[in-house]
């Protein structure tokens, strides 16, 4: 149980959030909710510790582990992608080096009765019981099972992690931070670089994690699936929910309906006190009556209604110009890089006023298709038309290309309006939430939120008829999703959005588009009906796959079972190397009291002394053989083992 006590931190004189204090429960998983800015991410940084708070403190109990994920890290290095998951098990692969070398030094020691040889064979014991206990026997097989699941192929284990994007590298860390099983798992925006496949397995995985979970996620379907409690930062405090995200909605207008409900009861209440004093003042014979009211006022307790932050983007897209029936018309197009192919072979039409998801595993070609349509990547064969007056607002998966570091907030969309919209800009900056100080502010100080909301702002200088945005969600808070999905829906023209969010595409979309192994699979309807095939081609492939996920199984099984063993017959090993070495060193004792025997034999002296050395003799020589007995038995035994 981790305990935060009245953390309070501001921010230029602002103060972020005063004075919260909640309690992480064993296996609790909490979704951390709240508008852009709101604190969220500072406040995972001070538990993770990584930020210090202006007061409070957090109380962690000794030994437990916390795990951090940011949204953004920076990689260096070229290992490979095995060698960098693997070093989630720092710890096992540390006791593994001391365990072999210990067994090395046990091998060339002699000394089997000494206290040294015996606390080694102690060390050696606890070595291999933690390496069991924290995974060491199946260190290779958890690895390989996580990296699937978030999207590595086999054949990619081996390549170094300075060839994949950021996105992929983000989602190795997520790797290791699930290999190492922390008591505390903090994930800050974990679905942003994952594809819908990797959510569904992150979601399954999440079941049976054996910590607690605090995670920060605009996915909203994700937190439903993932979360059983909700923490609201708003306007500087916090409002704890026993639920998932969706029950957190319901609760809080509930909540909010109350409080509303006994606030205005409570007016009404005060208005009627406050009428009779203003009336009876100054009456005598009321005066006791009066007083009585005055401090019924005193008394009462205020009921307060808790302030909710209800400032959001609002916007609506230009009427789309019109434009030819046929968008785009795509046949045998195939895209590659250096000599892999992405894409080959596609056949397509989009046809004016379809909304098109495009969905399916990260580095399919989504965002090269959509590159390619806006002009901004050219293709390797294959023809791609672009209909009559056809007109594209692009949004990037980075809307950082869109924007100038350097320019204000209001120079950026200032410079590049035209006509009416320059007398416009200031209103609609003011739309999608930046005024006042907030107009100078420089484009390279804004938060990620920020940076998306000034992106998407630059789309509406121009009337286009077609749409291309990729993954648009990835910063925006979820009032601000809803927002965007409801533009876009009034919005009269074509749209194609790249996106893994499945609450945001549900019912926005009329056509969704699999990228799969360089092809293109075309499934009518929004997200949930391809969702739905997907399961069904998920059971299929279960049948197909269940023998091999037995031999699988059985091959850990027998992989920890011949460990096991080993770890047995080396115990053996050393008990007979032991016995080995005490027959040979007792024949070697006995030996020598038989040559001083002999020595005496040479030179007969009284006759009845001869015949007690004879006796002492024989009982020497029948010990000499009954050693070497043993001797043999146990060298036999060792030489068969070897």
């Amino acid at each position: 149980m981790i305990s935060i006590n009245n953390i309070s931190i501001h921010f230029t004189g602002d103060e972020l959030f005063r004075d919260i204090s909640f309690i992480v429960n064993d296996k609790d998983r909490i979704g951390l909710t709240g508008k852009n800015g709101a604190g969220k991410t500072t406040l995972l940084k001070i538990i993770a510790g990584l930020q210090q708070a202006d007061t409070g403190s957090i109380a962690i109990p000794s030994g437990q582990k916390i795990g951090y994920l940011p949204q953004e890290k920076n990689f260096f290095g070229t290992q490979t992608v095995y060698e960098e998951a693997k070093k989630a098990f720092a710890e096992v692969l540390q006791l593994d080096a001391e365990r072999k070398k210990l067994t090395q030094s046990l091998e060339e020691r002699t000394d089997y009765h000494s206290d040294d040889y015996l606390k080694l064979c102690e060390r050696l014991t606890y070595i291999e019981d933690r390496f069991l206990l924290i995974g060491g026997a199946t260190m290779e097989a958890d690895v390989e099972k996580i990296l699937c699941g978030l999207g590595f192929k086999r054949e990619e284990f081996d390549r170094p992690i300075n060839t994949f994007s950021n996105g992929w590298q983000m989602r190795i860390e997520l790797t290791k931070l699930l290999l190492q099983r922390p008591d505390l798992l903090l994930m800050d925006e974990p679905t942003n670089h994952l594809d819908i496949e990797s959510i569904r397995w992150l979601e399954e995985y999440m079941e049976n994690f054996s910590g607690a979970v605090i995670l920060v996620s605009h996915d909203r379907a994700f937190l439903d699936n993932v979360t059983t409690r909700t923490i609201e930062i708003s306007l500087g405090k916090i409002y704890d929910y026993k639920a998932g995200y969706s029950d957190y909605l319901l609760m809080r207008q509930e909540r909010q309906d109350s409080q509303m409900a006994a606030f205005s009861n409570q007016q009404q209440q005060i208005a009627q006190i406050e009428r009779f004093i203003d009336r009876f003042r100054y009456k005598s014979t009321k005066a006791k009556q009066v007083q009585s009211r005055v401090k019924m006022l005193d008394k009462l307790d205020k009921v307060e209604v808790d302030l909710q932050d209800k400032t959001s983007i609002h916007f609506r897209f230009p009427q789309a110009p019109p434009s030819g029936k046929i968008i785009f018309e795509a046949e045998a197009l195939g895209k590659k890089y250096d000599e892999k192919w992405v894409l080959q072979n596609l056949n397509f039409m989009i046809i004016r006023g379809e909304r098109i998801a495009y969905v399916g595993r990260n580095g399919e070609g989504k965002t090269t298709l959509a590159r390619m349509l806006v002009g901004d990547l050219d293709y390797t064969t294959g023809i791609l038309k672009r209909g009559h007056q056809v007109t594209i607002g692009y949004y990037p998966q980075n809307p950082e290309a869109l924007l100038d570091m350097d320019k204000t907030v209001f120079q950026t969309i200032d410079d590049v309006a035209v006509g009416d919209m320059r007398t416009k800009t200031k209103n609609l900056l003011g739309s999608f939430l930046f005024a006042g100080d907030a107009l100078d502010k420089k484009v390279k100080v804004l938060s990620g939120g920020e940076k998306a909301r000034l992106a998407l702002a630059k789309l509406l200088l121009f009337p286009v008829n077609m749409l291309v945005l990729d993954e648009p969600t990835n910063h925006l808070d979820m009032r601000s999703k809803d927002i965007l999905k409801s533009a876009l829906l009034q919005f009269d023209g074509t749209v194609v959005i790249v996106s893994h969010d499945r609450d945001f595409l549900t019912g926005l979309t009329t056509k969704t588009l699999e990228f799969r192994d360089r092809k293109i699979f075309e499934h009518i309807g929004d997200v949930s009906v391809f969702l739905e095939h997907r399961n069904l081609e998920h059971l299929k492939a279960l049948e197909e796959t269940a023998k091999a996920k037995q031999t699988e199984n059985r091959e850990t099984s027998q992989n920890k079972l011949d460990y096991e063993q080993r770890k047995q017959l080396e115990r053996e090993k050393r008990k007979i190397s032991s016995q080995v070495e005490k027959c040979e060193t007792e024949i070697e004792r006995i030996e020598s009291e038989m040559k001083k025997l002999d020595a005496i034999l040479a030179n007969p002296t009284d006759y009845q002394e001869q015949i007690e050395i004879y006796k002492q003799y024989s009982v020497l020589k029948q010990q000499l053989e009954d050693e070497t007995l043993q001797w043999e038995t146990w060298s036999e035994k060792l030489e068969k083992m070897s």
